[in-house]
């Protein structure tokens, strides 16, 4: 099983929800974060006074899936989220050791 963590802008989510949705996922964890890359912040004018905006407001989405899945998963948030600008985000995929549904107490990929 593998995780995918990815860092979007906020207005892609509806966008990359729906393409994760088409491709077979069936659910994830999303997460309001700031933070900054090469993207550096950005300033901003507020009542006549600028000012610096250190972090920048993204989106967190932990995915995880089937190893078979991860490959198309990351090429979906990939099409999806880009928009060929500065900030368009990261994702990481890291190796997941066990899963456990709690409910029902179904492991690894019973419980995804």
């Amino acid at each position: 099983m593998k995780m995918i963590i990815a860092a979007i802008k906020p207005y892609k989510l509806d966008e990359v929800r729906e393409a994760l949705t088409a491709i077979g996922v069936q659910g994830m964890m999303v997460t309001e974060i700031k933070g900054f890359g090469m993207q550096s912040g950005h300033t901003e004018i507020y009542r006549g006074a600028e000012y610096a905006v250190n972090f920048v407001p993204k989106m967190r989405l932990e995915i995880v899936v089937t190893d078979a899945l991860a490959d198309t998963v990351v090429e979906a948030i990939t099409k999806t989220a880009r928009t060929g600008k500065i900030g368009d985000g990261k994702i990481f995929v890291l190796d997941v050791e066990r899963a456990l549904r709690v409910r029902t107490g179904d492991v690894d990929d019973d419980a995804l």
